[in-house]
């Protein structure tokens, strides 16, 4: 009589390379960078401003596009391709010294932000609907878009003529705040928190994935 075969153990799926964790790590790596560099520097003018978004929007293009290649399946690589292509144009333009200019500067964050925001909202919304992309992750995603529009909603609302004159007396000197210095300082402080959020984010622990094995064919037993 044959005995029936013992299934054989599944092998375990490969680690990616370029996981998920990696993909967020990187990102708010890129965003604390831009974060220290406002934050630290005494100006806040449109050409510095559009500086460090060129450097933020291009690194993070360049991110994405290797997550979408590297980290998604086919049918999610729309959405990290997409806006590492539009972070890629934004951050190109950016990059034109002569261009710079506040209008260009409220024109490109609005932009940017309110397109690639969209785009990371509808991702993780359809995510959310999907049985094989864990929770953690489709809400991660929700949430930095989330971001991403307020981002937008608070550079819209940044008056760009806006100028006020104020002293401080004991440095015996006379500043001005204009509409530009908050903009650039609106978008320090989503660059922080994005990368606060995506820092967290990789470092939390995750649960692996089982994979789905079919079930061993059983050998009857003949006489």
């Amino acid at each position: 009589m044959s005995s029936p075969s013992a299934p054989a153990a599944s092998p375990a799926a490969p680690a990616q390379r370029f996981a998920l964790r990696h993909v967020q790590l990187s990102r708010a790596a890129i965003a604390a960078i831009a974060a220290i560099m406002i934050t630290f520097s005494g100006d806040h003018s449109a050409a510095v401003g559009l500086a460090v978004f060129s450097g933020f929007g291009i690194a993070t293009a360049l991110v994405l596009f290797a997550a979408g290649w590297l980290t998604y399946p086919a049918g999610r690589r729309a959405a990290p391709v997409s806006i590492g292509a539009f972070s890629l144009v934004a951050g190109m333009l950016a990059g034109v010294g002569p261009w710079r200019s506040s209008a260009l500067f409220f024109g490109i964050i609005i932009v940017w932000a309110l397109t690639t925001g969209v785009i990371e909202l509808v991702a993780g919304l359809r995510d959310r609907r999907r049985a094989e992309v864990p929770r953690p992750e489709a809400r991660d995603t929700l949430t930095v878009g989330v971001i991403t529009l307020a981002l937008a909603a608070g550079t819209s609302l940044v008056p760009a003529g806006y100028a006020l004159e104020y002293t401080i007396a004991e440095a015996d000197a006379t500043y001005t705040l204009t509409g530009t210095v908050i903009a650039v300082g609106v978008f320090g402080a989503y660059a922080a928190i994005v990368a606060v959020y995506l820092a967290i984010a990789g470092f939390s622990p995750r649960q692996p994935v089982a994979a789905s094995t079919p079930e061993p064919a059983r050998s009857e037993d003949h006489a």
